[in-house]
């Protein structure tokens, strides 16, 4: 993690800790515009699924943030859908990490 900046670790680790909290396939942490940071994890329901990082930007924007700075999915699948981060700001990155 040495090419990150200690903002982006930090979106790493709550990423892993609320992965490992739950024993989720998948963890996600976003950073807002004013520096806030919201995770998640991902949700299988018989009738819904949600993605770690659909749940850390649906946090985010309940809590009232309008962007994100960036980013982090620690995943143990290589397939992650982006689309909730760039929906709310194009160009936010996001760090894709295995677990």
């Amino acid at each position: 993690m040495s090419e990150l900046s200690p903002e982006d670790v930090k979106l790493v680790t709550l990423a892993r800790a609320a992965r490992a909290r739950v024993g989720a396939s998948e963890g996600a942490a976003v950073r807002d515009g004013d520096g806030r940071s919201y995770t998640g994890v991902a949700v299988e329901q018989p009738s819904f699924r949600l993605s770690a990082l659909q749940l850390a930007v649906a946090s985010a924007l309940a809590a009232g943030a309008s962007t994100l700075e960036a980013a982090a999915v620690v995943t143990g699948s290589g397939q992650v859908d982006t689309t909730a981060v760039t929906d709310m700001t194009p160009g936010a990155p996001v760090r894709i990490m295995q677990a």
